[in-house]
């Protein structure tokens, strides 16, 4: 059990899992923050537009 638990520590195949959910997890991370800008920006441009009309 022991030389079990030994062999899954020094796999480097499920760190590189851990490493890609990382990845994601921050490349998702940014294009949430981008599109909650770019909407903002939008939205600033629509009501400057209406306020022309």
């Amino acid at each position: 059990m022991i030389e079990k638990l030994k062999n899954f520590l020094r796999e480097e195949e499920g760190l590189t899992i851990v490493e890609y959910a990382v990845a994601a997890g921050m490349i998702t991370l940014l294009v949430v923050t981008a599109f909650q800008n770019l909407g903002g920006a939008v939205q600033t441009v629509i009501t400057t537009v209406t306020g022309f009309i």
